[in-house]
């Protein structure tokens, strides 16, 4: 195995659908060896922005009545992304580490953002085996961000005030932020001491991924905007920004 992460990309279409776990497939197999559980990234998404050093495991968990002994784990992706990490065995589960660099893993393109795959070979200490593709899905992401601005702040009861923002999200061609166009983005307010957001109107993203809306004052409370993602996008939350209502 590699000692140190690597993608190999070509040019490809993604290949972009929800978060799933598909049923195990046996490409290889010999023996009682069977892959019980596999997780990435303790459950959750990997996000990547645009500079920092994105770390991340994958556990395989196998079973097998002499023991398992060692596996090779690797991912991939659309745009023919692949993805190797150094791999440890302790007990029953096998761990790799990934480390990705974007300015130095991702040559300059997009394509990666979509859904990738877990393969995993896994021998058994009686030489039993499993090798086995598509082991479970996970969706590798370009990180996004999301602002709120509400104003004029205080303001009179009745008035109308305007709510500015721009959700944005990590350009792997350039390594920076660029608007994200076209998205619908809900506009959500909590009244002061509540505890639940409420949705107010739903406004999408301009040709830049600007946000502007306007609303009634009519108590004090906090405004802020609200994505839910895409397939290549995570969800995100503005801060908070609270209106004193007069």
């Amino acid at each position: 195995m590699r000692m140190r992460t690597s993608v190999a990309v070509l040019t490809g279409a993604l290949a972009l659908s929800a978060l799933a776990v598909p049923a195990a497939q046996a490409d290889g197999h010999y023996g009682d060896t069977a892959i019980t559980k596999v997780t990435v990234n303790g459950g959750k998404n990997v996000v990547l922005g645009t500079s920092a050093v994105k770390k991340f495991t994958v556990s395989v968990t196998a079973k097998d009545n002499s023991g398992i002994k060692e596996a090779d784990i690797a991912l991939h992706g659309p745009g023919f992304g692949y993805l190797t990490g150094k791999t440890r065995c302790s007990g029953s589960t096998c761990t790799a580490s990934f480390a990705v660099d974007p300015k130095v893993d991702l040559p300059y393109s997009n394509d990666y953002a979509g859904t990738w795959y877990v393969d995993a070979w896994v021998d058994a200490k009686d030489g039993d085996y499993i090798w086995t593709e598509k082991a479970r899905s996970f969706k590798f992401q370009r990180a996004s961000t999301l602002t709120a601005n509400a104003a004029p702040e205080p303001v009179k009861k009745g008035k109308t005030i305007t709510v500015t923002g721009k959700l944005a999200r990590a350009n792997w061609d350039d390594f920076k932020y660029h608007g994200y166009t076209a998205q619908p983005v809900k506009l959500q307010f909590l009244k002061k001491g509540g505890k639940a957001w409420s949705t107010v109107k739903t406004v999408k993203t301009d040709s830049k991924g600007a946000l502007k809306t306007t609303v009634k004052a009519s108590v004090d409370g906090y405004w802020r905007y609200s994505f839910a993602g895409t397939s290549s996008t995570p969800a995100v939350n503005s801060t908070a920004d609270f209106v004193d209502v007069k």
